[in-house]
């Protein structure tokens, strides 16, 4: 895996996360683009402190997400809300049309597409560009993030024997509560102890596990209202 501790903030301070991204969990009310240059609060620790993540930073950027639509929804939402594109590519386009209701009419900002590679947005430091490839458990690199201000998010829905690839070539992980035969191969990718695999079946509806290089987090899901109106209660599935 390439990624490090250091997209995540563990300790509430500027100090730990690239400083171009910082964010109050206040600020996540504003759902809708805003101009404003920030970071990505992921959600609380279980000790109830605010997690930030650098997820939109001045180099290239993979993250992997294994579990359901909910958590990669709300991490389009989140990067939508501190200014960034969003273009995902999908082959359940109505299962994203929220994104774009959610930006608003006349918004440009969010781009549903097919599973055909297509040119994307320049991005840049000011209009950062995530990239959302839901393409099933063994995505092709359709969108490989090239250059600074890209982060492409892998959605899959379970995890894969052939998903290795992907999986190691992530900055960070996100992972959803997964049944024992899933945490197992997960442990095979990862290295995972067995107290890890443990955890990773246990885990409840609203909890995922932050995995990167030094990295082993347990967090809970923090959802505002707004972001409720628009993707329902939390969940696991989709």
């Amino acid at each position: 895996m390439s990624g490090s501790s250091r997209l995540l903030d563990t300790t509430g301070s500027a100090a730990s996360i690239a400083p171009e991204f910082l964010v109050s969990p206040e600020m996540l009310d504003a759902v809708s683009p805003s101009g404003d240059r920030g970071g990505m609060v992921l959600g609380s620790g279980m000790q109830g402190e605010p997690l930030t993540i650098s997820a939109l930073r001045p180099s290239a950027t993979r993250i992997v997400l294994v579990g359901g639509l909910y958590l990669a929804r709300q991490v389009a939402l989140r990067a939508m809300a501190v200014g960034a594109w969003v273009v995902v590519a999908t082959g359940r386009p109505g299962a994203w049309q929220m994104l774009q209701k959610a930006a608003g009419e006349g918004q440009q900002l969010v781009q549903i597409r097919r599973l055909s590679p297509v040119e994307l947005p320049r991005p840049s430091e000011d209009a950062p560009l995530l990239v959302v490839h839901d393409g099933g458990p063994t995505p092709q690199e359709l969108f490989p993030p090239r250059t600074p201000w890209q982060t492409t998010v892998y959605v899959l829905p379970y995890m894969h024997p052939q998903a290795g690839a992907t999986a190691n070539a992530a900055d960070l992980v996100l992972l959803q509560r997964l049944p024992v035969g899933q945490a197992q191969l997960a442990a095979r990718i990862w290295r995972l102890s067995p107290p890890m695999v443990q955890e990773l079946t246990s885990l409840a509806d609203d909890q995922v596990v932050a995995l990167g290089r030094n990295l082993w987090k347990r967090l809970r899901l923090v959802t505002t209202a707004k972001e409720q109106q628009i993707l329902g209660p939390v969940r696991r599935g989709d």
